[in-house]
């Protein structure tokens, strides 16, 4: 029996560390920023775990009795965690104290687990040994859980499967410990009764996770979702109806099929055109081969390299029909190569040359993303251009984020680049920016240098493009460093006060 309930350590601690993931995780897709997200949320679940620690003093008569509750509960509302928050995120009008109440009531549980197994274990075992052996199994379950997560379960299963499989383990620890103590425990059947039912129900939302998924994302998105994953990255959703295509990331809108040629025209031809027969192109991110496509129109290209994290982006965008037909077949191309690296450490690695570098990250909202806007980002990236080489860098909005907008442009000039901004309308995302950088002065494309067959982007509408209104203009300068990511400030501020706003 002792090495029975040793053994409940281990897995009540693996199922703690994983409701406390997804929750992060969840807060992070749905609510941005992820350093905060969890930060935030592992706090609240520590201190909850606090709580709980201290309200376990109070339980005098019933140890195992009450240890068997705590896991029907934590079971229950563990299990359950990932679609409640997914399900709810647009049906309440503050979803942070939803997040914050769930994250504290399993801390609180979680926190009890620990202290009331000690207890059970405290006749069977010497205190030193009991202290280290049920630490050293709740440990090597917490280790276990920060590996499965990212490696296994968040790219085959998905959150709300996780959440549910946990949930599972929790009961199964129930009935297990209804077993062992089946001669001692008051309302042995009613417990045993209330365990089955649970698990049947949380095999049923196990089993209907996509469907509960498709729910929640209906609810989310104005149009019918066509495809969604998770990956160890982001969620991926794709709507669509008979007239528009949209992709989104953690919720963020990437690109209408509608309108997204004037996105990408506008993020490619200015440099592009201006380059006197470019041959050596790099794309940082863009994924999608959108951005791919518009440099295949370039004659002289002779080698496009593409580099993004997630390889489930550029495997959906290889080789599903509907999106293949939108990138024009690109990153199947002979002179493209797809790598799946972090561009900022690959960056470091790589001897090549480029006439030009694309940078289609998504926005800064996080510090993961922000790295990749800043100074010492932009160095690197600096060694791997040609003596005559550019770089243009999507650079979220001049009107909604106009400080976060000239930050971009501030560190690029911050580490030897001659800028150019400019700007763009897109009907899905509304006014955006973009900068060039440039090691030369940068002097625009007359129209022949422009390929054939473009639907908004000419040498006659890059000078508007160029100019910006008073409105558009910064009241804050900064450059983004790495050690203090004052983009990622900006934009969080300065996108808040327009979604609050709306």
């Amino acid at each position: 029996m002792t090495y029975a309930l040793l053994i409940t350590a281990f897995v009540i601690s693996t199922c703690g560390l994983i409701y406390e993931l997804i929750a992060g995780t969840i807060a992070s897709y749905l609510l941005g920023d992820s350093i905060t997200q969890f930060s935030t949320v592992i706090g609240v679940y520590l201190f909850s775990m606090g709580i709980g620690s201290f309200l376990s003093k109070y339980v005098e008569k019933n140890i195992a009795f009450t240890f068997v509750q705590v896991e029907l509960l934590v079971g229950l509302i563990g299990g359950c965690s990932a679609t409640l928050l997914f399900l709810l995120f647009n049906q309440i009008d503050n979803f942070r104290i939803l997040l914050y109440s769930l994250v504290a009531i399993i801390g609180i549980l979680i926190g009890l687990e620990i202290p009331l197994l000690m207890r059970i274990l405290q006749d069977r075992l010497d205190f030193k040994d009991l202290v280290s052996q049920v630490f050293t199994f709740d440990y090597v379950g917490a280790l276990l859980a920060s590996l499965l997560f990212p490696l296994v379960l968040v790219p085959y299963l998905g959150l709300i499967r996780t959440s549910f499989l946990f949930g599972l383990f929790n009961l199964g620890v129930a009935v297990w410990t209804i077993h062992l103590f089946r001669n001692e425990l008051p309302y042995k059947n009613t417990l045993k009764s209330t365990a089955y039912l649970l698990i049947f129900a949380l095999v049923c939302g196990f089993a209907f996770a996509d469907k509960l998924m498709g729910i929640a994302e209906a609810a989310t998105f104005q149009d019918p979702v066509i495809y969604s994953t998770s990956t160890p990255y982001q969620r991926i959703v794709l709507t669509g109806n008979s007239k528009d295509l949209r992709l989104f990331l953690n919720g963020n809108l990437q690109f209408s099929s509608r309108d997204e040629y004037r996105y990408h025209e506008a993020l490619v031809h200015p440099a592009m055109a201006s380059i006197n027969a470019p041959k050596d192109i790099l794309v940082l991110g863009g994924g999608d081969g959108l951005a791919v496509r518009e440099l295949l129109k370039y004659p002289s290209v002779q080698t496009i390299t593409l580099v993004d994290l997630d390889k489930e982006m550029t495997v959906l965008f290889k080789n599903q029909g509907m999106l293949t037909r939108l990138n024009q077949n690109s990153l199947n191309n002979s002179k493209v190569k797809v790598i799946i690296n972090d561009a900022f450490i690959w960056l470091r690695t790589i001897p090549e040359k480029f006439d030009l570098a694309i940078i289609d990250f998504p926005d800064p909202s996080n510090y993961s993303l922000g790295k990749l806007y800043s100074d010492t980002f932009y160095k690197t990236l600096k060694n791997v251009l040609k003596p005559d080489g550019m770089v243009v860098v999507q650079s979220t909005s001049p009107f909604y984020a106009k400080n976060s907008f000239w930050c971009v442009d501030q560190t690029l000039r911050s580490v030897g680049f001659n800028t150019t901004p400019y700007h763009a309308y897109v009907p899905a995302f509304g006014d955006w920016g973009y900068v060039i950088g440039s090691l030369a002065p940068f002097k625009p494309a007359s129209q022949t240098a422009y390929p054939a067959g473009l639907r908004y982007v000419s040498a006659d509408t890059l000078p508007p493009m160029l100019s910006f209104a008073k409105d558009m203009l910064p009241t804050v300068s900064s450059v983004n460093k790495l050690n203090n990511q004052s983009l990622v400030h900006l934009f969080e501020s300065e996108w808040g006060e327009y979604v609050d706003a709306h």
